[in-house]
């Protein structure tokens, strides 16, 4: 099979970078203004450490918020730890940015969602196996950016429909 450049993955460790450096500014210098964050994760991750009582209550996923009351932020390479209070009782959880699977900041309406790219073993895939895209002949679909889903409707029927944050330009229009 020819070599082939698996824009997908390329992406998904862009975007991973990006809240890696989101998350390290925030360690450093604390949340600035209305910025928040919910963080969408798997569970089952193997490197996903969390107390029994929270995997039990969240087998697949969990979703948690880092606005008001987080405490020993540290990230690394291959993901972040943070203490998070839940019901008065701190609880440590380190989350691998593999297992992220949204990451949102309502305050800005910015969003990332990383698409599932199925595959038994995409774990045991190098960063070599990832650029040849050599796995997989089909390209993966591109990540997407999610909506501010928390604001509430405004009473206005059918003025935002799915698909519609999108202009296609003609490049005619800008051609002399």
């Amino acid at each position: 099979m020819p070599r082939t450049i698996d824009y997908g993955n390329l992406m998904h460790r862009a975007m991973r970078s990006l809240i890696q450096e989101v998350l390290t500014d925030i360690a450093d210098n604390g949340l600035p203004g209305a910025h928040h964050f919910f963080i969408t994760f798997d569970t089952t991750h193997p490197e996903a450490e969390l107390a029994d009582w929270l995997k039990e209550r969240y087998p697949d996923e969990m979703t948690v918020v880092i606005q008001h009351w987080f405490d020993n932020l540290e990230v690394t390479d291959h993901g972040f730890a943070v203490t998070l209070n839940f019901g008065d009782a701190p609880e440590r959880m380190t989350v691998p940015f593999d297992a992220i699977q949204t990451f949102v900041d309502p305050s800005v309406e910015f969003g990332l969602r990383f698409e599932t790219q199925g595959g038994a073993d995409e774990d045991d895939e190098d960063d070599e196996d990832m650029l040849d895209g050599e796995d997989d002949p089909t390209p993966p679909e591109p990540p997407s950016p999610l909506r501010d889903r928390t604001k509430k409707d405004d009473g206005k029927k059918g003025d935002k429909r799915p698909g519609q944050d999108a202009e296609v330009v003609s490049l005619d229009k800008f051609r002399k």
